[in-house]
């Protein structure tokens, strides 16, 4: 099942009518693991009526890869005696620009960083291959890789494609709005909680039956010993990092709750100068995000010490919250842990899913010109007297946005809105520069099933507004 991805596909099929700076086009394509960049491209290379070649790099010696790319150009098999074997990259693409013949072809290159680690010349030979033979060719050449950074460093100063991209996109986990396409006959609260569960990434999202209840699935597919799910965070992390115990270790404390550089170092006994190094690492896999308070003023972002370590991958949220802490359970009775995991998601949910929908829709909302100012920072807000869900900026116009959110299954009831209005926004605002004078603030309340009406009476003679999830869930149906 191939679901959205329009505005991506759009961008692949420009690339194929496009005939500047060409007629040759050098696509870069990157994004985290699972997140379905090769189904992309091999989805869009089977619509696109031409003839096309996917070759993925493997960890294994250059030779060898180079033995399989040209069984993949000349549409054979790897053990056919008759492939031909070349000692160098530029001669295997001497080769290929011979094979292709300046037609019209696609022409894939997955995984590329695992090629260019065995053998670094290989990304100077394609350069050079690129120059002077695929540049003024037919051919549509894209690059695609997992590990960001790395594919990052393609457009920098420093690489040898320096310069060459027609086109670049860096894929991204599926929005919110795309699970009632994978779960049509789910509630609005079943899809927060499987988003809270699994996020946008579809090949997590495709371990669901969509037959199936939430409860059933978690059982079944999660708590079942074998399941995917219980092994797919640790078979990352040693695909990636040398020292994967370590790494393990540090993305275990954040998981359960150690958020700032000193509670981090102090939960896994890593002493703070090495701590750095390793939490940079993680933030270059994506796996962690250092966030800042959004009341932080830009000028003082880059020198800020408040910030905090989160993880950015829902499902390794969820593993290290509730399935890492039960393996032994689950190797022997599964049954035991789904009422633990049964017990704890709604305050799950409320703290991670529903949080960051809040903020999707003020993003959202902010993009349509719905709110009374165009945010420019968007994300929460924490200090030693408060802390705020949802906050959102402009700096210019001194406009402030604070929201709070609520998963519980009751309406809110006015006291709920008091604390907000006459606690959460006073100390918030006065943790802006010059304690906020001036400012315009806007309350709002992101409840699960709204207020009572003497709630939203309060609310409303504070000029606040009231999200529920129906609204929520409406508003971000649109995918983008």
């Amino acid at each position: 099942m191939f679901i959205d991805r329009q505005a991506e596909l759009e961008f692949l099929q420009n690339m194929l009518t496009r005939t500047r700076p060409g007629p040759g086009q050098l696509i870069l394509l990157y994004g985290r693991r699972r997140v379905g960049k090769t189904a992309l491209l091999r989805y869009w290379a089977e619509g696109s009526g031409l003839p096309w070649t996917y070759w993925m790099a493997q960890r294994e010696p250059a030779l060898l890869q180079r033995r399989r790319l040209t069984a993949a150009l000349l549409g054979r098999s790897l053990a056919a005696t008759d492939t031909p074997t070349f000692d160098s990259w530029p001669d295997l693409w001497d080769a290929a620009a011979r094979i292709l013949g300046g037609q019209r072809h696609i022409l894939m290159l997955d995984e590329l960083p695992y090629a260019a680690e065995a053998d670094p010349a290989m990304l100077s030979a394609l350069q050079y291959t690129w120059d002077t033979h695929f540049q003024n060719s037919q051919v549509i050449l894209a690059l695609c890789g997992s590990h960001v950074r790395s594919m990052e460093a393609l457009l920098a100063r420093q690489s040898p494609l320096f310069g060459r991209m027609t086109g670049q996109w860096h894929l991204q986990p599926l929005p919110f709005g795309t699970l009632r396409e994978f779960f049509p006959n789910w509630a609005p609260d079943e899809q927060v909680a499987t988003y809270a569960i699994l996020g946008g990434v579809p090949a997590y999202l495709a371990w669901f039956e969509t037959n199936w209840s939430l409860t059933e699935n978690i059982r079944h597919q999660m708590l079942r010993p074998g399941s995917l799910a219980l092994a797919e965070v640790e078979f990352l992390l040693y695909d990636d990092v040398r020292e994967p115990r370590s790494y393990l270790n540090i993305l275990q404390a954040i998981g359960n709750g150690a958020h700032a550089l000193s509670e981090i170092a102090n939960a896994t006994l890593i002493a703070t100068t090495n701590l750095t190094t390793y939490l940079a690492q993680l933030q270059e896999l994506r796996l962690v995000e250092r966030r800042l308070p959004a009341t932080v003023p830009p000028a003082l972002r880059q020198r800020s010490k408040q910030g905090r370590y989160h993880l950015t991958d829902p499902f390794h949220r969820f593993y290290f919250r509730f399935l890492q802490p039960n393996q032994a359970e689950i190797s022997y009775q599964p049954d035991r842990v789904l009422p633990l995991i049964q017990q704890g998601l709604r305050a799950f949910v409320g703290q991670t899913a529903w949080e960051e929908l809040a903020r999707q829709w003020v993003w959202r909302r902010g993009m349509e010109r719905a709110l009374p100012f165009a945010p420019e920072v968007i994300g929460s807000h924490w200090s030693r007297t408060v802390q705020a869900d949802v906050v959102a900026i402009n700096w210019k116009t001194r406009a402030i946005f604070i929201g709070e959110c609520k998963w519980g299954d009751a309406a809110v009831d006015r006291q709920t809105v008091r604390d907000l209005i006459e606690r959460m926004v006073p100390l918030t605002v006065a943790d802006l520069p010059d304690h906020g004078a001036g400012w315009q603030v806007y309350p709002a309340l992101f409840a699960r099933v709204g207020a009572t009406p003497a709630a939203r009476k309060t609310l409303e003679a504070a000029g606040g507004i009231l999200i529920d999830l129906q609204m929520l869930f409406e508003d971000l149906a649109e995918t983008q």
